[in-house]
């Protein structure tokens, strides 16, 4: 198990070497950088969307449902403020408060 581990870190630390290191004459284009700026927003829409959308594997679009208020209050501070800490910050409180 631990060999595969790091193997597994190996490969993903060579693949981004590839892409990020300055000393190697490599270049990704315009298009390319623009297609990979997707990528981050992607996995975390992946991560988050059935958190908060899925509860006991039924879809939960309720008031009931602590997990989409507290992204629903995230959602509007970010907007509002366009501050990490605070959207952060407050959402976490108020999940906490409606999990009491």
């Amino acid at each position: 198990m631990l060999e595969i581990i790091f193997l597994m870190a190996c490969v993903t630390f060579t693949t981004r070497f590839l892409f990020l290191s300055k000393r190697l004459p490599f270049s990704i284009g315009p298009k390319m950088q623009r297609f990979l700026s997707f990528s981050a927003p992607c996995v975390l829409t992946a991560i988050w969307v059935p958190i908060v959308f899925v509860q006991k594997g039924k879809l939960a679009i309720s008031l009931d449902n602590p997990y989409l208020i507290a992204a629903g209050v995230a959602v509007l501070l970010a907007y509002r403020f366009k501050n990490l800490y605070v959207t952060t910050a407050v959402s976490l409180v108020v999940f906490f408060l409606l999990k009491l």
